[in-house]
């Protein structure tokens, strides 16, 4: 029954872009991609269809971080089952004081840290590292149980903690990272001193109802049932050596949020060879969520359980398509704790490099807080 319903549809959803003008031959071919998708051959054979390896990506990295003028290590630091994690480590002049750790979002990496790094660096030791299933980090098969697959984020980066020698950390986490970064302190408390969530996904339920001030148009749910069975970015993957060019202008905003390091395409170059490797965090993350983009498991039904007394405080863009009222939400869930709403002006979802200057100048204020 539950296959005639999602049959009929995606039949319903392919009359819609027929009506539309989409050709038949579209439907036809994201249906054979669908019925071949879990296939090995398949998924061997994108990789090559696009103009990238992870040489390429090694190579878009280094790019964006050649700006930094501060020293740094890296490396991948081993975890179990043979998982790597690769990490930035910056030193920092006070190594005495807590470790600040910084969790890039979903498509993400550590080189989208390039303009933050330096400043924040001045003041104590700070991480950056792309998370398990991301970036240049190892790209395991995850489950496809919601609850199992954050657990194997959760799990990742307490591997990694462990395995870097850290006793506590200040635990900073943009979008998917603010989600895990949550569900990391819930799992293991005494090892946040601090948690701050930016522009954090996944903490509001899915509403029962479609707000009928911004009702979500026919096409969107037509191509969302026929696009449902595929990851987020498959179809960057299938442009193949379109790819590069479509990044470019689909997300020209990337190029002016760096503007001030780059004059070319190095970020939207970076962010193209992050993304169209094996998909393994991002098929974690298509696990984890239910149309259209919310959050299987909803944090704002855990985050009152985080211990009382650990401080959370809670960023966001002014211009952010995000409204702040998972903040809000998260400080009356939290009566006895402290808990910090900032907005910082002029910034979009991508707060840290849309305003730069003022988000470093509030994570170093948030950090002296804990010494």
């Amino acid at each position: 029954m539950a296959e005639e319903m999602v049959s009929a549809e995606r039949g319903t959803a392919y009359r819609i872009l027929v009506h539309l003008g989409f050709h038949s031959l579209f439907y036809k071919l994201l249906l054979f991609l669908e019925s071949t998708a879990r296939s090995w051959w398949v998924t061997s054979w994108l990789p090559s269809w696009c103009p990238t390896s992870l040489c390429k990506l090694k190579e878009a990295e280094e790019k964006m971080l050649q700006s930094i003028t501060g020293t740094f290590s890296r490396q991948h630091v081993c975890i179990a089952n043979g998982n790597r994690i690769w990490t930035l480590a910056f030193s920092g002049r006070a190594q005495e004081k807590t470790p600040l750790v910084l969790l890039h979002g979903f498509g993400g990496g550590v080189g989208l840290w390039a303009l933050n790094v330096d400043a924040l660096s001045k003041q104590r030791p700070i991480y950056a590292f792309d998370l398990l299933g991301f970036g240049r980090s190892s790209r395991p098969q995850f489950s496809s149980d919601a609850r199992e697959a954050e657990m194997q984020f959760v799990d990742s980066i307490e591997q990694w903690r462990a395995r870097m020698g850290l006793e506590a950390m200040v635990l900073v986490g943009h979008n998917l990272g603010g989600f895990l970064a949550a569900s990391y302190s819930l799992k293991f408390p005494s090892r946040v001193k601090h948690l701050v969530l930016v522009e954090p996904w996944g903490f509001p339920e899915r509403p029962d109802t479609v707000d009928e001030d911004r009702p979500i148009p026919v096409w969107i749910k037509a191509l969302g049932a026929i696009l449902s069975p595929f990851n987020p970015l498959a179809g960057l993957r299938l442009a193949g050596p379109l790819g590069p060019l479509l990044v470019q202008t689909l997300r020209p905003d990337f190029k002016k949020k760096f503007s001030s390091m780059f004059d070319d395409n190095t970020v939207t170059e970076y962010i193209y060879h992050l993304n169209v490797q094996m998909p393994s965090g991002e098929t974690a993350f298509s696990n984890m969520t239910i149309p259209y983009g919310w959050a299987k498991r909803p944090m704002l039904q855990r985050v009152g359980l985080i211990r009382e007394d650990m401080p959370i405080t809670v960023v966001y863009g002014s211009r952010s398509s995000i409204n702040g009222n998972s903040g809000t939400a998260i400080k009356e869930l939290r009566p006895n704790s402290h808990v910090e709403i900032i907005a910082i002006r002029g910034a979009g979802h991508y707060v840290h490099a849309d305003q730069p200057e003022d988000f470093n100048q509030q994570i170093l204020r948030i950090c002296d807080t804990v010494e």
